[in-house]
């Protein structure tokens, strides 16, 4: 079977500002009756862009990779193969101060919110850390910046001196997004903002980083299991399951037409997700551990359309349609524009 794997989608129009080729990442773990250290792979060989601009969603089950994809992208954590190439420069090449220097234009919005704020210093001091670090303003400019970004977020300049406790929730992370844009970054990764959030505030924070991407041209990975803020916030989607993408197209043709059954099984579990066809089955069973996955395909083991050949060989992720790419044989040989052996 002559097959090629599909590089990662992007916006035709513009090159690739974040670049990711074949990202693995391992980590030690132990097992089996004599506690053997072996490696466990997180990341699986993932291929990933992003265009200047663009808001790409990240979505799959807990334990999938999507928090270590961020790290790794950021180069937070090193990826153990592959590599990852910023406005066109390899992140594992770059000496240490280059690599410092290009970080300020990559942003990490965690979580927690308060637990990503240091509880002992007033939240100025905390925003004004990157400006006076990479040197964008002197102590007195980095003042009036930090005034200026927390009115940007919402939030009154007068409480620049108070601590991350004598705020809410939903405050506490539009402090942290006021942090992430205080070195004027490019990209901004939101990692889960809003899962620690009550209900009656996430709407208001993605509102936020809806309106301050387009105001501010940022790029943007939007990792979360919240399927409706995905479908809200983002031009395209990357499905993740085990260490591998599966499924990836704009946002508005997975939500209305998904191809893997993984994405079909996400959605069917998803209240209110009005185009997908109710006759489908929400997800069954858990996902295997990532230190022994299955053979072939990671899938098939909870698969209603899994055939004896998903066992035999790792599904590679190829075009499926204009913008689309897929990682399922039996489906992709019902897709006219895929390629077909």
């Amino acid at each position: 079977m002559n097959v090629h794997v599909s590089p990662p989608l992007a916006f035709p129009d513009r090159r690739p500002l974040l670049r990711a080729e074949g990202l693995k990442r391992g980590f030690k773990g132990r097992g089996g009756l004599l506690g053997r250290s072996h490696e466990v792979l997180a990341l699986r060989g993932v291929d990933f862009a992003l265009a200047r601009g663009e808001a790409v969603g990240v979505v799959g089950e807990s334990g999938c990779g999507k928090s270590t994809l961020a790290r790794v992208l950021l180069h937070l954590t090193p990826a153990t193969a592959g590599r990852v190439t910023f406005d066109g420069k390899d992140l594992g090449a770059l000496p240490k101060r280059e690599l410092r220097a290009l970080r300020r234009r990559m942003q990490l919005v965690f979580q927690d919110p308060f637990a990503s704020l240091d509880p002992r210093r007033p939240i100025g001091d905390q925003i004004a850390d990157g400006i006076l670090i990479h040197r964008l303003a002197t102590r007195e400019g980095a003042k009036e910046k930090v005034a200026a970004l927390l009115a940007q977020v919402g939030l009154d300049p007068a409480h620049a001196g108070r601590l991350p406790h004598e705020f809410s929730g939903g405050q506490r992370q539009r402090i942290a997004i006021a942090r992430a844009l205080s070195t004027d970054p490019d990209v901004l990764v939101a990692d889960e903002p809003v899962s620690a959030l009550d209900v009656s505030v996430q709407a208001q924070v993605v509102n936020l980083l809806k309106d301050l991407r387009s105001r501010l041209g940022l790029g943007l990975i939007f990792i979360s299991h919240d399927l409706h803020v995905v479908r809200h916030l983002c031009d395209r989607v990357v499905v993740m399951y085990l260490g591998r993408v599966v499924e990836e197209a704009p946002a508005a043709e997975l939500f209305a037409t998904p191809h893997h059954p993984y994405t079909q099984a996400l959605l069917a579990a998803t209240p209110s997700m009005h185009a997908v066809d109710d006759r489908r089955e929400p997800l069954k069973g858990e996902m295997p551990s990532p230190a022994n996955p299955p053979s072939g395909c990671a899938f098939r083991t909870r698969c209603p359309r899994a055939l004896p050949a998903c066992a035999e060989e790792l599904p590679e992720l190829l075009h499926a349609g204009p913008g689309r790419r897929l990682a399922c044989p039996p489906v992709l040989a019902e897709i006219p524009e895929a390629p077909h052996a």
